[in-house]
């Protein structure tokens, strides 16, 4: 009897004031919330072979604690650090846990905005960045990634 392949768990992490998407400057970040861009990247990533978790805090602890407690059980991660982009070590070094690919994500163009957005802590790490797509650069990290998994 053939054993079916491992799961691929991909870790999805939004940082501060993402859980106000949809109401916080709409005409920034869009109308979409995060409970429909997650639902949306559960579908997605099903439909993908992928077996996608979210989380959102606005406490950079608790997102340190979360990458911890998943880096050697994921296969990949996606992260929109929000503000934590431009100043957080801490999450940085959380990530350098993980030999998975990790995609940084951002709603909007972080460089065409005020110039302390324009450096991330993450950058250098992450195997790609997208920025300035809205809600649907989620779409595109989660099918990059299931291609990626796939190699």
């Amino acid at each position: 009897m053939k054993s079916s392949p491992p799961e691929k768990k991909v870790l999805v992490l939004h940082g501060p004031n993402l859980n106000m998407l949809g109401k916080r400057e709409p005409e920034i970040y869009g109308k979409m919330t995060l409970e429909e861009i997650n639902r949306e990247l559960i579908r997605q990533g099903k439909n993908l072979g992928l077996t996608v978790e979210c989380f959102q805090s606005n406490h950079e602890g608790a997102i340190v604690e979360k990458i911890q407690e998943n880096f050697e059980t994921c296969s990949a991660i996606i992260i929109n650090p929000a503000a934590y982009t431009h100043t957080s070590v801490a999450i940085r070094d959380a990530l350098l846990l993980t030999d998975a690919p990790i995609i940084e994500i951002h709603l909007s163009n972080i460089y065409k905005r005020e110039t302390f957005r324009h450096r991330s802590m993450i950058s250098d790490i992450a195997a790609a960045q997208l920025t300035g797509f809205g809600h649907r650069g989620y779409s595109m990290a989660i099918t990059a990634l299931a291609g990626m998994l796939q190699n």
